[in-house]
C-alpha cells in the first residue's frame, strides 16, 4: 500500500467536498490493472481485508430514479434488499456506458462522494464494524480512507442491510 502526501495528490471532487466540509480523510494508491477494476483487486493490491473496501454500485429504479449503493468488495447488492431500501418495485444496475454521464466518474473510479448530482445513497450496515473504510477517491487507483460515520455524513447515506455474500 502506498500512502501519498496530500500535497502530492491530484485532488478529486470527492476530496474537495470532504475538505470543504471539514471531514478528515487519508488516501492510498495502488497500481491500476485495466483488466481488474473491481474492488476485490483493489483490496488485494492494498493488502486489505476486502470487507473494509466498499465498492459503489449505481442503480436505476423503474421510475428512472438513480440510487447509489455501497457494499464491501466481496458482497453483491441483494436486489430485493436494494428495492426495499429505496422503495422501488424494480431496480437494476446502470450500464457502464452511462456511468460517466450520470456520476462524473468511470468504472473502477466511481466514488459515492461528489457525483454530478445528489442521489439517494445507501451503505451496507457492515460499515459500522470498522474503524476506517476505503472507498474510491473518484479516479482509478486511488482510495479514500475515512471513518464510516464520515462517509455517511458526506453522502447523507442511509445505513441498511444490502448485501448477499458474492
Amino acid at each position: 500500500m502506498i500512502y501519498i502526501a496530500m500535497s502530492e495528490l491530484k485532488k478529486t471532487n470527492a476530496m474537495r467536498i470532504l475538505e470543504s466540509r471539514g471531514i478528515p480523510f487519508d488516501c492510498s494508491s495502488y497500481e491500476v490493472d485495466e483488466d481488474h477494476l473491481d474492488a476485490i483487486s483493489a483490496a488485494d493490491k492494498l493488502g486489505l481485508d476486502p470487507q473494509r473496501v466498499f465498492k459503489t454500485i449505481v442503480m436505476r429504479t423503474e421510475s428512472n430514479e438513480i440510487c447509489v449503493f455501497c457494499v464491501p468488495a466481496i458482497v453483491e447488492v441483494n436486489l430485493k434488499k436494494a428495492r426495499a431500501a429505496c422503495g422501488a418495485k424494480e431496480i437494476a444496475p446502470v450500464r457502464p456506458s452511462e456511468l460517466l454521464a450520470l456520476t462524473g466518474y468511470i468504472r473502477g473510479g466511481c466514488s459515492p462522494i461528489g457525483m454530478k448530482r445528489k442521489y439517494r445513497t445507501f451503505v451496507d450496515e457492515t460499515v459500522i464494524l470498522h474503524d476506517t473504510i476505503y472507498v474510491s477517491a473518484g479516479i482509478r487507483g486511488q482510495q479514500l480512507i475515512l471513518r464510516p460515520e464520515n462517509l455517511t455524513r458526506a453522502t447523507e447515506a442511509i445505513v441498511t442491510d444490502l448485501g448477499s455474500e458474492g
